[in-house]
């Protein structure tokens, strides 16, 4: 009778084995075609709730052996947050050390130098990282400003342009601190120095950066440019720059006009004396240093000769003649 138990016993525990072992190393479909499926475990996800969310997206035939192997090897608690990519053809084993790494999906997005706020949040949407509206609120919240140290009231310069790899659906903070910490690494102790040499804040020096970056096309035109802008606010002369007036301009058209460069907004250069009171874009690299570093050249006025570039002026005869040529084909 005992031997019999016994025997009864082993067998029952065998087949208990094998049928956990055929889980643990078995796809939930292990022929048909490959369907990827997006999952997004949110912070302090329990390894119970994860199951039961694989479960449901058809990625595991069994919770409960999912969090029996979560618990037989130690990462009951180690699960990270994010949104995962992950397959039929996966091993529950498989999915369990993917989302114990953290191997969330990324998404490579380039971000080039000038965009505006508004301009990254929709290439963020476009690419499904953040809602468009979401990262413009988090650009403006004060206690997100706060704890990055930036004293200004919205994040509009310090996104720094660069590719970035986010992952999908990211909470909109976390992507502003990645994009405010690559500007910190880029503006050096050296710069801060030049910027104390110059009377000028690194508020100030971003904000002429932003101008700069939205006035040229050739890199190269960059020093010339800040020269332009630094050597008219050494003599008090306005920067009359049109893409500061552009971006104080709710819901612009695309076409200035003269009542635009009239019209009094606190961006409007034509109309108040020096820097606008924040930057108008998110300057890159180029621009920043130009910004620090003019060419040492008189020039005053420039104006676009419709090829990518400028010609530049140190009076106003020779800069109306320019006109003249370039923009009104006299």
């Amino acid at each position: 009778m005992f031997k019999k138990l016994f025997f009864c016993i082993v067998i029952v525990g065998f087949l208990l084995v094998a049928h956990i072992a055929v889980f643990l190393f078995r796809p939930a479909f292990s022929y048909g075609s490959l369907e990827k499926k997006e999952v997004r475990i949110n912070d302090g996800s329990s390894l119970k709730i994860v199951a039961d969310l694989l479960m449901e997206r058809q990625l595991i035939l069994n919770s409960i052996y999912f969090r029996m192997l979560g618990r037989w090897a130690g990462n009951d608690l180690k699960i990270k947050p994010g949104m995962y990519t992950l397959h039929t053809a996966m091993k529950p084993l498989e999915i369990l050390e993917l989302i114990v790494a953290g191997q969330i999906f990324q998404s490579e997005v380039t971000l080039r130098e000038g965009l505006t706020s508004k301009q990254i949040g929709r290439i963020l949407e476009r690419e499904h990282i953040v809602a468009a509206q979401a990262f413009l609120d988090a650009v403006r919240d004060p206690v997100l400003l706060s704890e990055m140290e930036i004293e200004a009231e919205n994040f509009e310069g310090y996104l720094f342009p660069s590719t970035y790899e986010f992952s999908k659906e990211s909470e909109p903070g976390d992507v502003i601190r990645q994009m405010v910490q690559e500007f910190r690494n880029q503006y050096s102790a050296g710069w801060e120095r030049r910027s104390d040499h110059l009377g000028m804040t690194q508020h100030e020096v971003v904000t002429l950066a932003s101008i700069i970056n939205k006035e040229i096309s050739a890199s190269r035109e960059a020093p010339l440019v800040s020269a332009v802008f630094h050597n008219r606010l050494k003599i008090g002369m306005r920067l009359q720059s049109d893409p500061t007036v552009i971006f104080g301009i709710k819901n612009f058209n695309g076409n200035l006009t003269l009542e635009d460069l009239r019209t009094y907004t606190p961006y409007n250069t034509y109309r108040i004396n020096g820097l606008p009171p924040g930057p108008i874009s998110n300057p890159g690299k180029v621009a920043l240093q130009s910004a620090l570093f003019p060419d040492d050249v008189d020039y005053l006025y420039f104006v676009s000769m419709n090829n990518g570039t400028h010609r530049f002026s140190r009076t106003l005869e020779e800069h109306n003649s320019a006109v003249n040529k370039f923009q009104r084909g006299l």
